[in-house]
């Protein structure tokens, strides 16, 4: 039992024997101590006023009293207020150490029988483009979120749900066709997604430049003359093919969606993410204009003169929304109810969670309540995890335009800016050697330092900062799990037997150790809030904490073989903590840096 579950037990026996009143432990959270105050956890007792009917000086004395004599973990109290603060036994804080160097799978929940079935959708990408940095904090995020939530103990199922249909495909297609020469990702050396993508932004250029000529022309707006550009005109047609199941405009698509993918795939591997199952637009609107047309006849939605169906969402304070065209075309949403079908249809889902940006905030509002009409028993409640948008130095990212940081060139520059800060550091080590170290230390900097944000803020990302190997970021925790495990690799197996539990610990030890058994609340915290940011710098302080105590005391030459290896062992845990928060953020350690 951790020891914030032990003061929250005696706390609330002290407030019953003291005051005749009975108070949930569970609703007694005690909080580290600041640090300016004598103490290792803290009390707030204003919640028991009530029951004492005195000073809330007063009723902390009386509680911190009555825990010194009855709780054998309380060592001392001091008061402030009505904040009572507790001085744990030194004694106890070697035994907490010594539970946690024995649990194997120390912070983490493992998954059983009634484990809740989560499933997690994120990265969602489009096939006109590849995956650029909006993608790399989408797809780091719901990675992480997946972690940590098995780590709670939940059974979990990644999936991704792949935009291949559309107009935006279709632009990408008739560029190829008009300016293509035929060219393959074999015959230009390019990935297949970034040479479909050099056809999207192609497109717009050509399509920018011929609404131009038509409006001096003419003499008329750009806006007016839109209507009369031919290009779009051939992508709409196009689009019409399509979904008429044209065979030659199938076949392109096809073939060109499959040079995405393989570069996709490409992309995933490197950034350490993937997925259980993928789902395909093209595949999904059929499923969702009929689940539309059941909820029609079911009277859950309304038709229009016109032929368009809707939803009647005013009762719920939105307003009325369209799911079927009059043409009998589906909308984003309606693709959302197909793909949701197919999702329930696939899995037994408890809570479905939605990694999505927080442009869809609405979107999201009106799939839940379209989802719970139609039966799906976790429609109300589906989470939207909505993050804010990574922006840059020079404003925002515009696909259409090329404006975009591509994923794959900015994974290059953080391995080259590892490898070039690293290769001297590494001098003993063979050139592959050297570039795998740079490359995890690379891939560590640029997930920390996204992760490392609320999720809910947006970011500007700065790729210099990311990667310094001092302060709050990946290369600095990672260099601290590094020379724990030289120190432990110097310090060798010869070294005597000892039970941690017997070794009474100095302050900062307890400090450390205290920090330590923070990780498994930490873990719970972020699995419920959903904030992979909680595990981030949970980990910096943990690593900034013992970076403090390695500079303090000495390790390997201390005399007394006793506290030598009680040191070793609180370093070796540690490290052993510091490993599995980093595996929860998709994060790499290096052995040696």
């Amino acid at each position: 039992m951790s020891i914030e579950n032990i003061l929250s037990q005696a706390t609330a026996l002290a407030v019953k024997e003291l005051y005749g009143a009975d108070v949930e432990p569970q609703s007694i959270v005690p909080q580290a101590t600041r640090k300016e105050f004598e103490g290792n956890l803290t009390i707030v007792v204003f919640p028991f006023l009530k029951a004492s009917h005195k000073a809330p000086d007063a009723t902390a004395q009386e509680i911190g009293t009555y825990l010194t004599a009855h709780c054998d973990a309380v060592e001392k109290f001091n008061v402030i207020k009505g904040f009572l603060n507790i001085s744990i036994k030194p004694s106890f804080w070697a035994q907490v150490l010594n539970d946690i160097c024995r649990d194997e799978n120390y912070g983490f929940t493992p998954e059983t029988a009634q484990s809740q079935l989560v499933m997690i959708e994120y990265s969602s990408p489009n096939t006109n483009k590849p995956l650029h940095l909006g993608h790399v904090r989408n797809n780091l995020l719901g990675y992480s979120l997946a972690q940590i939530m098995k780590a709670c103990g939940n059974k979990v199922v990644k999936t991704n749900i792949v935009n291949d249909r559309g107009i935006h495909i279709c632009k990408s297609m008739l560029a190829w066709l008009k300016w293509g020469n035929g060219a393959t990702p074999e015959s230009t050396g390019k990935k297949g997604d970034h040479l479909i993508g050099d056809f999207y932004v192609l497109f717009d250029k050509h399509y920018k430049a011929e609404i131009k000529e038509i409006a001096a022309a003419q003499g008329i707006t750009e806006e007016e003359a839109e209507k009369q550009s031919t290009l779009m005109q051939e992508a709409r047609a196009m689009l019409k093919k399509w979904e008429q199941g044209d065979n030659e405009v199938r076949s392109l698509w096809e073939k060109m969606n499959s040079w995405v993918y393989a570069g996709f795939d490409e992309t995933y591997k490197r950034m350490g993410v993937d997925f259980d199952k993928i789902y395909y637009e093209s595949q999904t609107y059929l499923e969702g204009k009929e689940k539309v047309e059941e909820g029609l006849e079911k009277g859950v939605f309304y038709r229009k003169e016109d032929g368009s169906v809707w939803a009647d969402l005013t009762a719920d304070g939105l307003d009325h929304k369209i799911l079927l065209r009059s043409d009998g075309t589906s909308v984003y949403i309606t693709q959302d109810i197909g793909t949701a079908k197919l999702r329930y249809q696939d899995y037994p889902i408890d809570k479905m969670i939605y990694v999505v940006g927080n442009e869809q905030n609405y979107h999201f509002q009106v799939l839940s309540l379209l989802l719970d009409r139609l039966g799906f028993k976790w429609g109300k409640d589906l989470i939207h995890f909505s993050y804010g948008m990574v922006e840059l130095p020079n404003g925002k990212m515009k696909s259409r335009e090329g404006t975009v940081v591509d994923a794959d060139d900015l994974m290059d520059k953080m391995v080259l800016d590892a490898f070039e800060l690293s290769s001297e550091k590494l001098a003993d080590m063979t050139l592959d050697e050297k570039r795998e170290v740079a490359r995890i230390i690379g891939m560590g900097a640029l997930k920390y330092f996204i992760l490392k944000v609320d999720p809910r803020k947006n970011m500007l990302f700065n790729p210099e900062e990311s990667i310094d190997f001092n302060g709050n970021t990946g290369p600095f925790i990672q260099y601290t799990y590094a020379r724990i495990r030289s120190l432990l690799r110097k310090a060798g197996d010869n070294l005597p037997a000892l039970d941690v539990a017997n070794v009474v610990p100095n302050d900062k030890e307890i400090a450390i150790i205290q920090r330590l058994a923070d990780f498994a609340t930490t873990v719970t915290e972020a699995g419920k809030t959903y904030s992979p940011a909680l595990i981030a710098n949970y980990t910096y302080e943990l690593a900034k904490e013992f970076n403090q105590f390695y500079h303090d005391y000495s390790i390997l030459k201390e005399d007394d073989d006793n506290v030598k290896v009680f040191r070793l062992e609180l370093s070796r845990t540690v490290a052993s903590v510091i490993k599995r928060a980093l595996s929860l953020l998709g994060i790499e350690v290096p052995e040696r840096m």
